[in-house]
């Protein structure tokens, strides 16, 4: 992937001219994505990498818009998600039967969140999951909620947050105050040709968005498929288990599971890994027979 990617140049319009420089990029056909992603897995193909990233930028875009609240440069943000899919094209294995997009959209999220913690400072912002969790849910919930006054919180608002987000008030408080610096999603920005409007009315793109397209429509709906089908391979104990500890938001602890079967933690550790390499070894089966599927239509086209 030696070739440069388009850059968000600092200043008024930069935003502005780098979403409308990463448009240019063809999205891809699935097909087409695979063939890509074979040639750079099989034979280090930096042209077909660079092909599978630039068409993927809109996608990064969008996520890193959802960042934007935090009081970090958008152009820093987006070029963390950049370093995310960049190193999601680098590991993604297309015989797995998933689409690019979907693979890459969780490396892209970390590579984001990594940068805006270690920008904030654990330190500052604390270093439990449940801290993190409010970090990063916090505004999500009072939009829910109607709780976009500036200032302090209601009592109501505080113990309706804690409650959907299993924190203390006292941290709802604090990283409420935390976070109120940040800058304002209605602050005014220029577009170019003289348009104007806020930072939240930017969409990446007027037309059906990638991550909609490549995830709604078909990734999402194989991969809920392939997990229920894999969840068949496990008897009720181990369903049980394996939903409550990997599937869940909340996920139960050790103890808890322990006591609902009268069973050790250690037991309820060993029953949950032996689930998951059951339920593993499925999805592996799966997706390689929908890679053997694929083959036909592989050879087809390289002899065309």
């Amino acid at each position: 992937m030696a070739q440069s990617l388009p850059s968000i140049v600092s200043g008024e319009g930069g935003l502005s001219r780098y979403l409308e420089e990463i448009r240019r990029f063809p999205m891809l056909q699935p097909q087409e994505e695979y063939m890509l992603a074979k040639r750079f897995a099989e034979h280090g193909d930096t042209n077909a990498a660079h092909k599978l990233v630039t068409s993927h930028l809109r996608l990064v875009a969008k996520i890193a818009m959802g960042y934007r609240g935090y009081g970090l440069p958008i152009g820093e943000v987006v070029s963390e998600g950049n370093v995310g899919l960049m190193q999601a094209v680098k590991k993604f294995e297309p015989d797995r039967g998933f689409r690019l997009a979907t693979y890459a959209m969780w490396w892209i999220k970390a590579s984001i969140q990594e940068y805006i913690l270690r920008s904030w400072s654990l330190v500052k912002m604390g270093t439990t999951a449940n801290q993190k969790r409010l970090f990063f849910n916090l505004r999500k919930v009072k939009g829910k909620i109607q709780a976009l006054e500036e200032g302090d919180l209601k009592p109501e608002q505080i113990t309706e947050i804690a409650t959907r987000l299993n924190v203390s008030e006292e941290e709802v408080i604090s990283m409420n105050r935390r976070l109120s610096g940040d800058a304002s999603l209605n602050a005014p920005i220029r577009a170019t040709e003289g348009e104007s409007g806020e930072w939240q009315d930017w969409l990446v793109d007027d037309s059906q968005s990638q991550e909609d397209m490549l995830v709604e429509q078909d990734e999402l709906d194989n991969r809920r498929g392939l997990l229920k089908s894999a969840l068949t391979v496990l008897n009720d104990r181990e369903k049980r288990i394996f939903e409550a500890r990997r599937l869940s938001e909340d996920p139960l602890t050790l103890e808890e599971l322990s006591g609902e079967f009268d069973i050790s933690r250690e037991r309820v550790r060993q029953i949950e890994v032996r689930a998951f390499e059951k339920v593993q070894d499925a999805v592996k089966a799966e997706a390689k027979r929908q890679a053997q599927a694929l083959r036909p239509i592989e050879t087809a086209e390289a002899h065309a």
